[in-house]
């Protein structure tokens, strides 16, 4: 992980490559050329207050992640400034998203200063958390030369970047899961790195393998991964405070890679599928923070991990299986897996006594055609928690929506044969249908939340604010502040 500084010393005097500052619209009109943001006083004045009129001339706007580079000359100590757009009147998000950008930018040099607009610990550990997030590159498989991360970040303004590193690097350990191509990432291989995680952490973990999963009665699990030559596991990992007095348990849906099965995707839909296990890895990345982080609350976690492939062993349509407790399920379409693992690491989750219970996954395609790509649809089986935890997401950065379970998509999933299918006969709503399959199964008297990440958790499109391309980690910070908010009762 880059290192990361705090400091208070003059952005002129500041012994670094370069320096961002933040800039925005002058007037409120992107069209009206930039004005200098808060931190960047003691740039003009070396510059002999010519600073913004030279951004201007770039072509700079303050428009919300645009980066403008110009050359100091040696005005300053630093050879180089990195302006970056922040936006009419720019909040913390804000300050985060433009803290990555500009670093990202930056890439190959080896030390920068970020002075943007920090009032409070708050911004300032945003700005930290931004500009880590904003230098993450993952070049394992390139063989070709790189522009290197930034090696050294210093955050110019008052309080403390630690929590924030805490949380870039479970974010990282997420998105270096996600972009892990699915050869290197099975489900055996998922579980020695979560026991590796737990044993640095301090977290207590348990592994049932194949065998375990089927003397046990984990239909689910068992059933998904039978059609893979690479078998599938459940982990359990459990955090404890000796002062906690409520319980928390995360359900982490954990498809290693997704064909489909049986039911077989189509290729376009099927190249970004080794994303599809971002719920277990945000759950793992969650418990790793938490374990730093030492909020007063107990906290559960499982992986249900599992490879969805056909073969002559998988599955098929119109398969009944039985969930751990007994439910019985008719798979109607082997697509339809996610919820099928996570069903079984629900009602374990019973056994837990939580006082809340949220699961995390990249469930359905229809959260992209509701909510869009950047956007967690949140559900839950009582409406004070769900507005909560969107609260919760919103603190940390991520957005998400309410979305309602209504009663009546119940009935679409009647089975002639068992207790429920796992799809509805009917194309609408494929998001909160999911979420009301997966209702059946949560434990008696539990409050419970969903979280669909299916657009969210991987980047397709090009790198914006410190949200990279591939794998971005979501949820995890929004898991650690329900953790957070739970410990302080307020959840």
């Amino acid at each position: 992980m880059t290192s990361i500084s705090l400091d208070g010393a003059a952005t002129e005097t500041l012994d670094v490559d370069a320096i961002v500052i933040g800039v925005v619209p002058a007037g409120g009109d992107a069209g009206s050329g930039p004005a200098l943001a808060a931190g960047a006083e003691g740039l003009e004045r070396a510059l002999s207050g010519r600073l913004a009129t030279a951004l201007a001339a770039l072509g700079a706007t303050g428009k919300a992640g645009e980066v403008t580079k110009l050359p100091t000359l040696g005005a300053v100590t630093a050879p180089v400034i990195a302006a970056v757009g922040l936006g009419a009147e720019p909040g913390t998000e804000d300050l985060r998203r433009a803290a990555g950008a500009a670093v990202r930018a930056l890439a190959g040099t080896a030390r920068v200063a970020v002075a943007l607009p920090g009032g409070s610990p708050a911004d300032t550990e945003a700005i930290a958390l931004g500009a880590l997030l904003g230098n993450y590159s993952f070049g394992t498989y390139r063989t070709g030369e790189q522009k290197s991360p930034v090696e050294e970040i210093t955050i110019v303004g008052e309080g403390d970047a630690g929590r924030a590193r805490t949380l870039a690097e479970a974010i990282v350990l997420v998105r270096d899961l996600v972009n892990t191509p699915p050869s290197d990432l099975n489900p055996e291989v998922f579980a020695e790195i979560a026991e590796r995680v737990a044993g640095e952490a301090g977290l207590d973990v348990e592994v049932l393998d194949e065998k375990a999963l089927v003397e046990g009665g984990y239909g689910g699990i068992a059933g998904v991964g039978q059609g893979s030559a690479n078998p599938p596991r459940l982990v359990r990992l459990a955090y404890s405070h000796p002062e906690a007095t409520k319980t928390l348990t995360l359900v982490g849906k954990g498809i290693t890679f997704d064909s489909g099965g049986l039911s077989l995707k189509p290729s376009e839909a099927m190249d970004w599928m080794k994303s599809d296990m971002g719920g277990a890895g945000a759950v793992l990345g969650a418990l790793q923070a938490i374990a730093a982080l030492r909020p007063k609350v107990n906290v559960v976690g499982y992986l249900a991990l599992a490879e969805n492939m056909p073969s002559g062993t998988a599955q098929r349509p119109s398969d009944v299986i039985r969930i751990y407790g007994g439910t019985t399920v008719e798979v109607l379409n082997t697509d339809a897996e996610g919820r099928l693992v996570l069903a079984d690491a629900l009602v374990r989750s019973g056994e837990d006594a939580p006082d809340l219970l949220v699961d995390v996954a990249t469930l359905t395609g229809a959260q992209l055609v509701a909510l869009g790509t950047r956007t967690t649809g949140v559900m839950a089986n009582d409406d004070a928690v769900r507005e909560k935890v969107v609260a919760a997401a919103e603190r940390a950065g991520e957005p998400s929506w309410g979305m309602p379970l209504p009663a009546e998509l119940r009935k679409g999933l009647d089975s002639a044969v068992a207790d429920i299918a796992n799809i509805s006969g009917e194309r609408w709503g494929g998001m909160l249908v999911a979420g009301v399959f997966l209702k059946e199964f949560v434990p008696d008297g539990v409050r419970w939340a969903h979280l669909d990440i299916a657009g969210p958790s991987f980047n397709k499109g090009e790198p914006y604010g410190y949200t990279p391309k591939g794998g971005t980690g979501a949820a995890t910070r929004t898991l650690v502040e329900v953790a957070e908010a739970l410990a302080a009762g307020e959840l």
